[in-house]
């Protein structure tokens, strides 16, 4: 039974979270170069406290716990998103595709743009994983895992070529990055994503639902599941004709500003 507590409201907090965070992080990561610095740094602070928050979260099997465990996990996750679209944290290649470049050569020159970063995410993950194992609310390391996995398939399918124009979040100094990304097509790697993303969207709302009404096991799976179901309408997004920055033009500066960053 669909519960407000144990349902509801999780999916709203998760909602308003997911929209506000990726606002603000497109906004520290598209001002001036000379904010980053002051910027990384809070970043960093908060990137600690959330790693705190998550074992904190870990050893209390509450609601409370479940909803402290997630936060900490997003202010870990934002804290790395922050710097690699800062570019403090990306890979050793920082200049577009070479024309030239195929098959492997591409693949090893694309995941050259970034693999410090995917390192230090693994690194993250396993660990939170090694911090809440035989917790009893591992929400916060199951959030990140999740994140982590989401964000490596939409890189991947991104590589191999998504039907619509993707990039509008990027900041200006990263446009180079788009140079990487596969033809405007719908890829079989696209297309197989598309259903396990949706897969397990399904499979962790089954989840939630089967969890007790208004129980800290229901809030920390409905959490997840959002997550999960927003990971599957990001790829819808990669399908149709919605520029992906289009709900955060809020946060982004005029078109003139960027083109001249």
């Amino acid at each position: 039974m669909v519960s407000l507590a144990g349902h509801a409201i999780p999916m709203a907090v998760t909602l308003l979270v997911w929209f506000f965070a990726t606002g603000l992080i497109a906004w520290l990561d598209n001002r001036d170069r000379t904010t980053f610095p002051r910027a990384l740094m809070i970043a960093g602070a908060s990137g600690i406290a959330g790693l705190i928050a998550v074992v904190v979260g870990s050893l209390q099997p509450t609601i409370v716990g479940a909803y402290i465990g997630f936060t900490g996990a997003l202010m870990v996750w934002s804290w790395h998103e922050a710097s690699f679209l800062m570019g403090a944290v990306a890979g050793p290649r920082r200049e577009p595709s070479r024309p030239e470049a195929r098959g492997w050569d591409r693949f090893v020159d694309a995941s050259s743009t970034l693999i410090y970063h995917e390192i230090a995410l693994a690194l993250t993950a396993l660990t939170l994983l090694s911090l809440s194992w035989n917790a009893p609310n591992p929400t916060g390391a199951e959030v990140f895992v999740l994140l982590f996995a989401l964000r490596l398939c939409s890189k991947l399918v991104l590589y191999a070529g998504v039907p619509n124009e993707i990039g509008t979040l990027l900041p200006p100094h990263l446009q180079y990055l788009c140079s990487y990304f596969g033809p405007q097509r719908f890829s079989p790697a696209f297309g197989c994503s598309l259903i396990a993303t949706f897969s397990l969207a399904a499979w962790l709302g089954a989840a939630a639902l089967a969890a007790p009404a208004s129980s800290a096991q229901a809030v920390s799976a409905s959490l997840i599941f959002t997550l999960a179901a927003l990971g599957a309408v990001e790829h819808i997004f990669f399908a149709l004709p919605f520029r992906d920055g289009a709900l955060w033009g809020w946060a982004l500066p005029s078109r003139t500003n960027r083109i001249n960053a």
